[in-house]
């Protein structure tokens, strides 16, 4: 059993799903199943109940986790403590980025944190702001940026680095942005959001309930990059982030009909338990020098 194995089981356990959990390793699902398969034979032990709704841990799971998490965090103190008898940062950092996230701001932040510790090894991986939050809590990520509508975990350490709205948006002259909005006559087009565990679709679903409707038809996606041109080809109405709602309403694509949340935050996070370590002095050093 190595640690791989052990940061794929904390994964399943906290995504309560091997597909999540495949998302979130960048592995292939056949290749999560394994780890967990194989960890089970060697323990002898069943952590998990397999239900219709995903994966569920077992009472031995739920000991073996709490374990596997302080492992795991053993492991991570080791590699920092030898950096340090070294007198410098060592090692590799992790950074995902979730979300519409600033791609100017993480260059800046890559350029001076390599200019300043150069023999940190750093990664990009891309995903959603789910999947890279769930991948921080399960110690596959060391940080990552994310888009966050409500209030940020307990267990993070979060930095505010940039808020923008989200718009409800319809393609040019679908509906009349001067007009009185009616939600039933909206229900009736197709809608176009992310899943509810996103912050456009958390936004979406908030909306519904305000106004007691259900569209009839819902085309789901979690990349705001691929809601304007799916706007522009009038396959529906959706909602979109600030810089990219305005921009495609100045391209004269999108009529923009409402704000739907006032702030969405732009954060930068990683766990509050390791918070201490000197690789996030450096990162939130690095950090504020690339911020505007």
């Amino acid at each position: 059993m190595d640690i791989l194995h052990l940061k794929t089981f904390a994964c399943v356990a906290r995504t309560g799903s091997i597909t999540r959990a495949a998302e979130c390793l960048f592995l292939s699902q056949p290749a999560v199943s394994a780890h967990i398969k194989g960890i089970e034979q060697e323990l002898g032990l069943a952590l998990f109940e397999r239900t219709a709704r995903g994966m569920r841990l077992t009472s031995h799971g739920q000991r073996i986790l709490a374990m596997a998490e302080h492992t795991i965090a053993s492991h991570r103190a080791l590699i920092d403590e030898a950096a340090l008898l070294k007198g410098r940062l060592a090692g590799r950092l992790r950074i995902g980025v979730g979300g519409q996230s600033d791609t100017a701001l993480i260059g800046r932040l890559l350029r001076r944190f390599a200019e300043h510790h150069p023999e940190v090894e750093i990664s990009l991986e891309y995903g959603s702001s789910s999947a890279t939050l769930a991948a921080i809590r399960s110690g596959v990520l060391d940080a990552g940026f994310y888009n966050e509508a409500n209030t940020p975990g307990q267990d993070l350490a979060t930095r505010e680095m940039a808020r923008f709205p989200i718009y409800l948006a319809a393609p040019a002259s679908m509906v009349d942005p001067g007009a009185p909005l009616d939600w039933a006559a909206l229900g009736q087009l197709p809608w176009i959001f992310a899943p509810a565990s996103l912050c456009c679709g958390g936004a979406a679903e908030q909306l519904f309930q305000a106004h007691q409707f259900r569209p009839r038809r819902i085309i789901s996606i979690d990349r705001d990059s691929v809601m304007r041109p799916m706007l522009a080809q009038r396959l529906g109405i959706g909602l979109l982030h600030g810089d990219t709602a305005l921009e495609a309403q100045r391209q004269g694509e999108v009529d923009l009909l409402c704000v739907v949340h006032p702030a969405v935050s732009q954060l930068f996070a990683h766990l509050a338990s390791r918070a201490q370590e000197p690789l996030f002095g450096a990162i939130h050093e690095a950090l504020g020098a690339a911020s505007p």
